[in-house]
């Protein structure tokens, strides 16, 4: 049994709520793919009846392993048809001067209209951005008039994306 991805019964031989099998991973992937299919849809393609997926899919998602359900959004047609990554340096004694942390600068970074994705991360940066803007004048105005005036942003380095996949 692979225990990464069978589930692990409890004592009376029935799975204990918390684990997923690989039934439950076709189900994700499935979603994953497609996350407007109906739930008929779901289980034709896993050959799993109706209404076990419908009970699977709501297991998942009280369990949280399921977050959200959500779009594919094609960002050129709606004017953002340039994205890149910003990664940022933390000027940690600033932070630290005004007892702030990474979590408090990220939290305000998320508020910013142009910034799509905001996480801490390891290593020589402290946060990466994933920003949408409509071209790369405006790019360049936020970098410089907007970001680069943040309180507790050391330092950024842009890096434009040229297909995303």
């Amino acid at each position: 049994m692979d225990y990464a991805t069978e589930a692990h019964p409890d004592a009376k031989g029935g799975k204990t709520g918390t684990e997923v099998d690989n039934k439950d991973l076709r189900i994700l992937e499935i979603l994953r793919d497609n996350g407007d299919l109906t739930v008929r849809q779901v289980a034709s393609r896993t050959l799993l009846p109706i209404t076990t997926v419908h009970n699977r899919i709501r297991r998942m998602k009280k369990l949280g392993i399921i977050k959200r359900f959500t779009i594919d959004v094609d960002y050129r047609k709606i004017g953002k048809g340039i994205a890149a990554y910003v990664l940022v340096k933390v000027d940690s004694k600033y932070m630290k001067g005004f007892r702030r942390t990474q979590h408090d600068l990220v939290k305000d970074l998320r508020r910013l209209d142009f910034v799509h994705k905001a996480d801490i991360v390891t290593g020589t940066i402290d946060i990466i951005l994933l920003i949408r803007v409509k071209d790369i004048d405006e790019l360049d105005k936020i970098i410089i008039e907007k970001l680069r005036d943040v309180q507790g942003i050391e330092s950024t380095e842009t890096l434009v994306i040229l297909r995303e996949g």
